[in-house]
């Protein structure tokens, strides 16, 4: 747990960068409870329970990226000790250690340790949930400890329904190790009552599925990590020696790995929901399995040279370190995300001149003006009808094309804050495609900087001055 946490608190700030995903939980956790709640019925409600946890820590803490991402470093430093804590009861000190330390290290770990968003939450309550089970299939049979495993699947669910997956998983470990008739009538009612609590989330979030439109059909490209994972995973399990009944890293490690991974692909064949961090939980099992290997490697070496065995652990550790230092130190930069919410708005500051105005393209561009409302005050965004909060959504609501169009003509310099184009989605929107006309028509550029993903531009009427010119730029930021 200490390990973990150690690693999460490496370079926690990213050089106090923000990307779109977190500016969503930034803006949400600074409103009040009540536009919460009015968002919630019509976007996000998904994560509704995260939104409101944040915003209890905002309001405690103030908000910074130090409060922001914390939570996810608990919770995984919380799932690793889970991991350590399995494995040693399953098959030893040395298979404990090794998987909960490997589970740190791993690179979608790594990644989402520092993340503000609940994926990490998620996975401590697939940790404490699997080490009930173990628990209670290793005969403390407590309807106290039933209570508490259905409880944190609930919570589990309410932080991401899809983590419900952990469900069949668990099954398949009940299967597999050929649990008591108590033991299957303890899970049969944690998990029902778990599942008909998170169902309404289920039943209402599927109204808002346009939220994960964007996401792309499932590919067979897409089926490498996963198959990689499978594989590394297999392995270990073949090295725990599985067998039909009682309990083993293999029998817990193994169902916790896959049925998270097959279920995810089986449901995106039907929606393309495939994203790896709706499964971080499943590297719980995966670390589980990878301490069965260094714990296989400590029996091999310690029947030859006892003493030889100790350095096992450490050395397989310091090796592991060295040769993932270069994606760890990637991972803790501002350029490991798609864009940085909080880099383009300084820009903003500095462009900006008195009477200026601003637009988004995408409106989703928005969060930059959210995250950093301060920045904004002195511009128009003219495009906007409605705010965020009032709307009850993300971005706010648009005027209509024409309005926008008709705002645009009485303007002297425009502000455009969007995407650079590496990582732009092409204009479908109708309100975009107009704001693009109109600054390709009547506007030229006299400004324009990109850093980290976001790109704001100057635009300046052509009837207002100089010559059409080539604008300063500062693309290579």
């Amino acid at each position: 747990m200490l390990w973990t946490f150690s690693l999460g608190l490496w370079g926690l700030s990213r050089q106090d960068s923000i990307w779109r995903d977190e500016a969503a939980t930034w803006q949400v956790a600074r409103r009040s409870t009540a536009e919460i709640w009015h968002m919630l019925g019509n976007v996000d409600v998904v994560h509704g329970c995260y939104y409101l946890l944040m915003h209890a820590l905002f309001e405690c803490f103030g908000p910074s990226t130090t409060v922001l991402r914390m939570p996810s470093v608990i919770a995984t430093a919380v799932a690793a000790a889970c991991v350590g804590r399995i494995g040693h009861r399953l098959a030893g000190m040395w298979v404990g250690l090794a998987g909960g330390m490997a589970f740190g290290l791993l690179p979608a770990v790594q990644f989402y340790l520092q993340e503000g968003r609940p994926y990490g939450l998620v996975a401590a309550g697939a940790g404490i949930s699997t080490l009930l089970l173990v628990t209670l299939l290793q005969g403390r049979d407590r309807t106290a400890y039933w209570a508490a495993y259905g409880s944190t699947i609930t919570m589990c669910g309410l932080l991401n329904w899809l983590s419900l997956m952990i469900l069949p998983a668990h099954l398949a470990t009940l299967v597999w190790s050929r649990a008591g008739r108590a033991a299957w009538k303890g899970w049969t009612t944690a998990a029902a009552a778990g599942t008909f609590c998170v169902l309404p989330l289920v039943v209402f979030s599927r109204g808002q599925s346009a939220q994960v439109s964007w996401i792309p059909p499932l590919t067979w490209h897409m089926l490498i990590g996963p198959t990689v994972l499978l594989a590394i995973g297999g392995f270990g399990a073949l090295l725990d020696r599985p067998r039909v009944g009682g309990l083993s890293v293999a029998t817990v490690g193994l169902p916790l790995l896959a049925v998270p991974q097959i279920g995810l692909i089986g449901l995106s064949l039907i929606q393309p929901l495939f994203l790896d961090r709706y499964i971080l939980f499943s590297l719980l099992g995966l670390a589980l399995l990878i301490g069965a290997l260094i714990g296989s490697a400590v029996q091999a070496v310690k029947l030859r040279h006892p003493r030889a065995s100790l350095a096992v652990l450490p050395v397989t550790l310091v090796v592991a370190v060295v040769a993932l230092l270069p994606q760890s130190l990637a991972k803790r930069s501002p350029s490991s995300r798609v864009d940085d919410v909080l880099a383009v708005a300084s820009d903003v500051q500095r462009l900006q001149e008195p009477g200026d105005a601003v637009l988004f393209i995408p409106s989703a561009r928005r969060d930059t003006k959210s995250v950093s409302p301060g920045i904004f005050s002195g511009l128009r965004d003219i495009a906007l009808a409605q705010s965020p909060e009032k709307s009850g959504t993300l971005k706010g609501l648009e005027a209509t094309p024409d309005q926008i169009r008709a705002a645009m003509l009485t303007q002297r310099r425009i502000l455009l804050v969007t995407d650079t184009p590496e990582v732009a989605r092409p204009v479908s929107a109708a309100r975009d495609k107009m704001k693009v006309s109109v600054l390709k028509k009547h506007f030229r550029a006299v400004a324009d900087e990109q850093v980290r993903g976001r790109r704001v531009t100057v635009y300046e009427m052509r009837s207002a001055g100089r010559d059409s010119r080539t604008p300063r730029t500062a693309a290579g930021r």
